[in-house]
């Protein structure tokens, strides 16, 4: 596969995606930019001598024109929430950077398609929607994938089975307003209640505790260890795949909604199909009435948000 990508920030996430995808074969090229010269320098110096072992790519240190015809643009830049700082500060803090670097990489780079992972991530897909003047189905926000794989991390430890015979998701907010839809919650096409009693012997699954697993593992990780980096990765760089297969894959990203459940105006995560020309479309994935009003009140809370910052 040969492709450009673009990645804006060359911080934890910015690099450990930079490395993933250099030992990967979805990128030929890999453009790293970032305010820090010399650490974006160091970044790709420290990847590039590792490539060896794997067919030729070309990793760079860069400038914004050097995004030129780029496949993908991934946007990490942000900084982390500092003791004492509110959300509301960190978010303006962060769609200020956005609000940066957005004209020039869209003028570097306009038929790219951009993955926008910086946090909080559905305010700035978000603000980058309405500031771009991109096509909205060039942007895609990586939303709760990283949720929704903690998630089957959580039900493949509970019922014993791969993750990958596991299909459930978390839709709404990247944050303390997601939910999970436990009625399209499948193990091998069977819903998680059903499963009981074709496979007896489980402890019962307690869905709040489930639901605060994937919500706070988070927070947990960044008191261990101080960062969020490995797992994210994972799930953009499969998202990079998506972007580049010839054809479409379901994926929990966030977008704009445009009246999907009684909802506009906000991104926020629901199904979508995501291939080669980005967003496709969103599956009416059928909600019951309780999990349609979970997810009014997740865009709520962040509409609460944008109501507060400067666009």
């Amino acid at each position: 596969m040969s492709s450009k990508i673009t990645i804006i920030g060359a911080g934890s996430v910015g690099s450990t995606i930079a490395y993933t995808l250099s030992g990967e074969d979805i990128a030929s090229e890999i453009v790293m930019i970032d305010i820090n010269k010399e650490k974006v320098e160091g970044e790709v110096m420290d990847i590039e001598q590792g490539t060896c072992f794997r067919d030729p790519v070309s990793i760079v240190a860069g400038e914004y024109e050097d995004a030129k015809d780029s496949d993908i643009v991934i946007i990490t830049s942000g900084i982390a929430r500092k003791p004492g700082q509110t959300r509301i500060e960190l978010t303006q803090t962060n769609v200020n950077i956005l609000k940066q670097i957005t004209p020039e990489i869209v003028k570097a780079a306009p038929k790219a398609l951009y993955i926008i992972v910086s946090n909080p991530v559905d305010i700035m897909t978000y603000v980058f929607t309405k500031i771009s003047g991109l096509p909205e189905n060039q942007i895609i926000g990586s939303g709760t994938i990283l949720d929704s794989a903690r998630l089957r991390c959580g039900l493949s430890e509970h019922f014993k089975v791969a993750q990958r015979n596991i299909h459930a998701y978390v839709f709404g907010e990247h944050g303390d307003t997601s939910f999970i839809p436990w009625s399209a919650a499948r193990i091998a096409g069977v819903n998680v209640d059903d499963y009981y009693e074709m496979m007896p012997g489980f402890e019962k699954l307690d869905k709040e505790a489930m639901l605060t697993y994937v919500q706070k593992s988070g927070g947990k990780i960044i008191a261990n260890k101080g960062a969020t980096f490995y797992a994210v990765t994972r799930g953009v760089c499969k998202l990079c795949s998506i972007l580049m297969a010839a054809s479409e894959s379901v994926s929990t990203v966030s977008s704009m909604m445009h009246g999907e459940y009684g909802i506009e105006d906000v991104c926020l995560s629901t199904l979508a199909l995501v291939g080669p020309k980005g967003i496709h479309s969103k599956i009416p994935m059928t909600l019951t009435d309780e999990e349609v009003e979970k997810l009014k009140i997740s865009a709520e809370a962040l509409k609460a948000v944008i109501a507060q910052i400067e666009l």
